[in-house]
């Protein structure tokens, strides 16, 4: 009997089994910080560990609480693997009430002129993974927050470093990016390929919470053969440097919020 492929549903109807957030849960702030790997995960926390108040095993994930220096919490969650365990990460961040997330994260160059070490704001994305399709967005493609995109612009230009924004290919198939697919969607000008960044762009838009992420280049794949830069100390400064930016743009976004209240006062 052939393999059957069901199609999602396109209702806007909830799931069965919804994220909430449950007695034993801690308040969290608006503000959180998704980052995919451990290697940045332990970075953020190492930066953070005179601010941090607590952490939390999820089950699936660990979520950090950080003080901010106004006063309040932000939060930091992680590590993920793929599109499903990230987006499950975020719904439940959202559940106890985040509304903007900032993701930071890793990707492969599919440009010449993006190279291990460099920045990409992806902005929006070609879909190959199988979780965004069961949270239908209205209208056209879904896209990152536009304010967050230019807040993170500012911070990565006092950091001197190359950075690209614009679409990244998501897969939930690391061993199927194959030399044709590469080839096609470079010369369509996709900068990047990874794994977690359209399911969490499109659970954003659908959820009516502001997203956006910083990914580092950690490997080459532009000349068609695979060019790993795990180990390249650009990388892995580029890295620390990327780990800054998202701490940054969470005191930045404080501020804002602190010159908007005193505004309407």
């Amino acid at each position: 009997m052939p393999t059957e492929t069901l199609q999602p549903d396109v209702e806007l109807e909830e799931g069965l089994i919804r994220p909430t957030k449950r007695r034993i849960d801690p308040e969290v702030g608006r503000d959180a910080a998704l980052v995919i790997t451990r290697g940045d995960l332990d970075h953020l926390l190492e930066l953070t560990k005179k601010k941090r108040l607590s952490s939390f095993d999820m089950d699936f994930f660990r979520l950090h609480l950080v003080e901010k220096e106004g006063g309040g919490t932000f939060s930091i969650i992680g590590p993920f693997l793929g599109a499903p365990h990230a987006v499950m990460g975020m719904e439940k961040i959202i559940a106890l009430g985040a509304r903007r997330i900032f993701g930071l994260g890793w990707c492969g160059s599919l440009q010449p002129d993006l190279r291990v070490g460099d920045f990409v704001l992806p902005i929006d994305s070609l879909c190959e993974e199988g979780t965004s399709a069961h949270y239908p967005v209205a209208g056209s493609s879904p896209v990152a927050d536009r304010n967050l995109s230019r807040r993170m612009e500012i911070l990565i230009s006092k950091y001197n470093k190359g950075c690209r924004k614009g679409t990244v290919w998501t897969t939930d198939a690391p061993y199927r990016e194959t030399p044709s697919k590469i080839r096609r969607y470079g010369e369509k000008g996709i900068l990047a390929v990874d794994m977690e960044m359209s399911a969490l762009i499109t659970l954003a838009v659908y959820r009516g919470v502001s997203f956006q992420a910083l990914l580092v280049v950690s490997d080459e794949l532009f000349e068609l053969r695979w060019r790993p830069g795990f180990r390249n100390p650009v990388f892995k400064e580029a890295c620390r440097s990327a780990g800054e930016i998202i701490l940054a743009l969470v005191d930045a976004q404080e501020e804002q919020d602190h010159r908007a209240r005193n505004v309407e006062v």
